[in-house]
């Protein structure tokens, strides 16, 4: 089984020379915290990295918790590397795929015409902490201006599903509802990418709570993760 022909592709930017995607419950789990044993988890992620290989001999990923720091990805190495507290990956060369595991937060994509890739981890703590706007500042140190990247937002529990108290709405919006509220994170996620000058922006229409029948759910109950891949082939 092919696991990007089974995954939701981010065609908006394959015209660009790169391959995105989310994987589906069709694949399975990616995550090692779930009730599968870790050996058949495992095996998905080393097959991940066979169906990768041509495109380049580097996978990254983290320990995701839920922050705002984004590792720089230099060539140089081979293999899989796992590094410490992160929720964010840039790669400025191509050959490195990026890849973070979500059920419910949401993979953001974002890549420049030369190459140079980013990919995040946003849930609510990212996203009110501005993690898209710090990889657009990243990629713009390093020359890759604003208006010329392309950022897309993955499935995700979209702002029909995702309630969240009036605490947590205060810090997304700085607006107090008073009481438990809906919100959506793409919604503001691509609002803050605006403001920080990126033209083009594009959403998945699928919700992880609303399609539990295709992706895993925190929300509903899932102990599975899927995860969002991202890479610019050499």
């Amino acid at each position: 089984m092919s696991i990007a022909g089974e995954s939701e592709i981010v065609s908006e930017l394959a015209a660009f020379g790169v391959r995105a995607f989310t994987t589906t419950r069709a694949v399975g789990t990616f995550g090692v915290n779930g009730d599968e044993p870790v050996r058949d988890v495992m095996g998905r992620w080393d097959a991940l990295r066979e169906e990768l290989s041509p495109n380049g001999g580097r996978l990254a990923t983290a320990r995701q918790i839920h922050g705002t720091h984004i590792l720089v990805h230099e060539p140089g190495w081979q293999g899989w590397l796992r590094g410490n507290e992160a929720d964010g990956h840039l790669a400025m060369e191509r050959g490195t795929a990026l890849a973070v595991t979500v059920a419910d937060c949401v993979p953001v994509f974002i890549v420049h015409p030369s190459g140079a890739i980013a990919l995040l981890h946003s849930g609510w703590r990212g996203t009110a902490s501005r993690i898209v706007e710090r990889a657009i500042d990243a990629l713009e140190t390093r020359g890759c201006a604003p208006s010329d990247l392309r950022l897309h937002t993955g499935p995700s529990i979209c702002g029909d599903c995702y309630e969240v108290s009036a605490e947590v709405y205060t810090q997304l919006t700085g607006r107090d509802p008073g009481k438990p509220a809906t919100v959506d994170l793409r919604a503001l996620i691509a609002e803050h990418a605006r403001a920080r000058g990126v033209r083009h922006i594009t959403t998945s229409a699928s919700c992880t709570r609303c399609d539990n029948d295709r992706f895993f759910s925190h929300r509903a109950g899932d102990s599975g993760r899927q995860i969002g891949v991202l890479i610019a082939p050499q």
